[in-house]
């Protein structure tokens, strides 16, 4: 499987990521991808930037180093209604979009149902593309629910390379995602494999969740990141 874009990436705006956009740009095209995401932590975040940064980000040329750059933003799920802490005027200006829940921000209720909840109910914001590392054990969720209303709302939901780290805070992860690819696989739902860099080095880091998809046989055809006009094409729905 070839992948030829990264979904998830940060800058150093999100306050604990340590390069430029140029920086990044430059290791995806020394790793010899045609795109990435640089999706910077939303304002929740503790040390992120402030809400003009994204207001700011059409001033940003979209292609540099040779790699197309999707400009855009992790958004914090906040609560079991789903709501995030970007106004849908900005999100609607935005490249791509992941929504995805953090301990800092969220402030819901943390029952299985309620995270479920806050999923199903972040997938229909239209303006959100990718639910971010839903295989976060500390979050409960019901993975049929939500593989099933990604298909409705043609929302990708992530494997995050990051999250299967040995020794990282993320609980569960390896399980959860076999989970959500079996359901993925049976039911047809894209996915995006997303490297969640806070380091240009990390950039295209792709080896664990590799070796998920390889122990389910995920099929390649669901698998956003081995081309780009499949990204663009669900961007675009």
């Amino acid at each position: 499987m070839k992948i030829v874009l990264d979904t998830h990436a940060h800058t150093l705006a999100s306050g604990h990521a340590y390069n430029t956009i140029r920086e990044m740009a430059k290791a995806a095209a020394d790793k010899g991808l045609e795109a990435i995401a640089l999706t910077d932590h939303a304002p929740d975040m503790p040390g992120s930037c402030h809400l003009f940064y994204f207001q700011n980000l059409r001033v940003v040329p979209r292609n540099q180093c040779g790699v197309k750059l999707f400009l855009g933003t992790e958004a914090n799920i906040l609560d079991e209604n789903g709501s995030v802490d970007l106004p849908d005027s900005v999100l609607a200006e935005m490249d791509l979009v992941i929504a995805s829940i953090h301990p800092p921000c969220y402030k819901g209720a943390k029952t299985k149902k309620d995270i479920t909840n806050a999923y199903l109910a972040a997938m229909e914001n239209p303006y959100i593309d990718i639910i971010g590392h839903p295989d976060d054990g500390r979050f409960m969720v019901d993975y049929e629910a939500i593989v099933k209303k990604a298909k409705e709302t043609h929302t990708l939901l992530e494997l995050n390379n990051s999250s299967l780290r040995p020794g990282g805070f993320r609980v569960n992860t390896r399980e959860n995602d076999l989970e959500m690819l079996r359901l993925c696989k049976k039911y047809e739902v894209p996915i995006s494999i997303g490297s969640d860099a806070h380091v240009d080095v990390d950039l295209a880091g792709f080896d664990l969740a590799m070796e998920v998809l390889k122990e389910c046989e995920f099929p390649e055809e669901l698998v956003v990141n081995t081309s780009l006009e499949r990204l663009e094409k669900i961007l675009a729905i």
